[in-house]
């Protein structure tokens, strides 16, 4: 099983993801949680697509940290 790094991003009425590793892999969605399961179907579909045509399926290689920092 691989892990691909997602970005999620809130907008003024929904929320929408990408996958760095994936490009033109997006998803958006009215929650989170929608959107989640949205950019999980997006990924199969992506990779199962690239996989048709022949092309290779990059491995994961993005990773993503939070980092906390004091307001100034």
């Amino acid at each position: 099983m691989k892990k691909y790094a997602v970005v999620f991003e809130r907008a003024a009425n929904n929320w929408g993801a990408y996958v760095p590793d994936l490009p033109g892999c997006v998803a958006t969605g009215t929650t989170l949680e929608e959107t989640r399961r949205l950019i999980a179907e997006a990924i199969r579909f992506h990779i199962e697509g690239m996989r048709l045509h022949g092309e290779a399926v990059p491995e994961p290689s993005t990773i993503t940290e939070a980092i906390e920092i004091q307001a100034a």
